[in-house]
């Protein structure tokens, strides 16, 4: 399986992408802004969407996707989630008035777009892919992503600051290869962090010491102008871990 990155970023700015994961050719995690810098082509053929949360930067291409494609394709494109963000999309975005319901669209028997709630814990085998849902400490209920693709694993923390249900079910499992973890904010920021639900470095680095594996961790979701302060301070603060950068446009062979 081929990991692309099609953004990373904590927000956007000439070369900075929000959050998109895109799985071999058919599956994303998140749909922020990176996602259009596909082709028609390209996303013609996605068929999955795993979201992790609700907030603006990782769905905000959901609709304008939708939109480009619907008359393209013969099958729906399917949102998993959880209830909660389902349910926000469906009553903020797909409401007929920010945007139509593709739900029902071109009609309620043949959609181009169909949802697929998803609890914590569960597993979704796809594409010969397991997909495994991980609740996470987010201001929204948030969850992050353990891929196995039968020859490597790795997993993905989305949108959080300080817990423990990510890092225990992470070592259910005895492998983990690749480690993706959110970074918003520099250390000077740590209040906000803990008010806002995300990690900067000294927080992440207390919670890695959590985690039983040692996989090779690439850091994310950096507030654009504060990315190589945030980098930083994780080399600075994260001991015995291979600790790199994530850009948009990183491939990864998994």
């Amino acid at each position: 399986m081929e990991l692309s990155i099609l953004g990373c970023s904590g927000g956007v700015g000439s070369g900075l992408r929000t959050t998109t994961l895109k799985l071999d050719q058919q599956v994303l995690i998140d749909a922020g802004t990176g996602l259009g810098d596909l082709s028609l082509t390209e996303m013609e053929q996605i068929r999955h969407i795993f979201l992790t949360h609700s907030h603006m930067d990782h769905i905000t291409s959901i609709p304008l996707l939708i939109d480009s494609i619907f008359d393209r394709i013969d099958e729906p494109i399917i949102i998993h989630g959880l209830e909660a963000t389902i349910q926000a999309l469906k009553t903020h975005i797909f409401n007929n008035v920010i945007w139509p319901d593709f739900s029902i669209l071109p009609n309620s028997a043949n959609p181009v777009m169909g949802y697929q709630v998803m609890s914590p814990g569960e597993t979704t085998e796809l594409n010969g892919l397991k997909i495994e849902m991980i609740p996470v400490n987010h201001i929204v209920p948030g969850v992050g992503y353990r891929v196995d693709t039968g020859k490597n694993v790795f997993a993905f923390s989305g949108d959080t600051t300080t817990n423990d249900t990510f890092w225990n079910a992470l070592n259910q499992h005895n492998k983990l290869d690749l480690l993706i973890v959110e970074a918003a904010f520099p250390n000077r920021e740590i209040e906000l962090c803990r008010r806002a639900g995300h990690y900067c470095p000294k927080i992440l680095a207390e919670d890695i010491l959590k985690l039983n594996h040692k996989p090779e961790i690439y850091i994310s979701h950096n507030k654009p102008g504060d990315e190589d302060v945030i980098f930083q301070e994780c080399l600075d603060n994260i001991q015995g871990l291979s600790v790199n950068r994530l850009s948009g446009g990183m491939k990864f062979d998994l």
